[in-house]
């Protein structure tokens, strides 16, 4: 199986009264594959997972696999603490029929690079499946060295990276080196505002959480550069930077509230959502920055 194109980190949609609305989850699975998107990134942090429970998480991964019903591959977060408790998510979603596993560095605890990397060995020897590296140092605290990643895939360790560093001069150091020793190392960027130099440095794919909103553009794109077709792959991510402006216009709103809440807005002004209810404590955008998040969409000619 290969893991490459339009992988979205699936936002998930919950009831008013902050359970899983699966009626609405199936309507946007179905969607995002009716895209032609090229698999789906679930339990990300797009997906809500360090604010789940192991039941929630269980939930999610078992409506996926039902709903996809083998049409994708499902790569699933196991984003938590310490290698133990990644380990044993990682175990449940091999359970359930996940395609790969996703984790970040171990975080809370200080640690340095001698334990990140056993932390990564560790987990490689308790599943049987593909495992990707989460770069993400804004939620972890810690950024992974393209040297570190080179000298776990050179093991045999990781088999991919989903690269939310923002770090673009790494992401293409990485590059480099993976071509240089000649690995097979799947580079997803999850900088969706400039996915497009991404692919000029050797990128396999991307996983925009904007992707949620408006995936034929994501999905495009990827044709459009495997064309070298780069006008238009500027041209298309031109479009998806002013349509990223839905996480930035509302006001009074921070991190998770603003970018995953924007989405969400964005998916229920669009019909996909039923609502655009968050996961406690965090809460719904409401009044004018749903208005605001509207404004932006009709600026993109997705609402009238």
């Amino acid at each position: 199986m290969t893991f490459r194109g339009v992988i979205p980190p699936v936002v998930v949609p919950l009831t008013a009264d902050g359970e899983l609305d699966v009626v609405s989850y199936e309507r946007h699975v179905n969607r995002l594959i009716d895209a032609g998107v090229d698999g789906l990134f679930i339990l990300g942090s797009s997906g809500e997972v360090v604010f789940s429970t192991d039941e929630r998480r269980r939930q999610v991964i078992t409506e996926t696999v039902r709903i996809v019903a083998g049409r994708t591959p499902i790569l699933v977060g196991v984003i938590d603490t310490t290698t133990p408790r990644v380990i044993e998510q990682a175990r449940v979603a091999q359970e359930l029929g996940a395609d790969a596993i996703v984790a970040t560095a171990p975080f809370y605890a200080i640690l340095g690079p001698k334990e990140i990397k056993r932390h990564f060995r560790l987990i490689k020897q308790a599943i049987d499946l593909p495992l990707f590296a989460y770069d993400i140092p804004v939620c972890v605290h810690v950024k992974l060295s393209p040297a570190m990643i080179i000298e776990l895939a050179r093991e045999g360790v990781l088999q991919g990276v989903k690269d939310s560093s923002g770090d673009d001069v790494s992401f293409r150091n990485l590059a480099l080196m993976r071509t240089e020793e000649g690995l097979d190392l799947t580079l997803l960027t999850g900088h969706e505002v400039v996915v497009d130099g991404a692919y000029m440095s050797g990128a396999d794919g991307s996983v925009p959480g904007l992707g949620n909103v408006e995936p034929k553009v994501y999905v495009e794109q990827w044709h459009a550069a495997q064309a070298g077709d780069w006008d238009r792959v500027r041209e298309l991510q031109d479009y998806a930077a002013r349509l990223m402006r839905i996480t930035s216009v509302t006001t009074g709103e921070f991190g998770f509230a603003a970018g995953v809440g924007a989405f969400k807005t964005a998916l229920m002004l669009l019909g996909v959502f039923d609502t655009n209810v968050m996961p406690e404590p965090v809460q719904a955008l409401e009044g004018h920055n749903v208005e605001a998040v509207a404004g932006v969409l009709r600026q993109a000619g997705l609402l009238n």
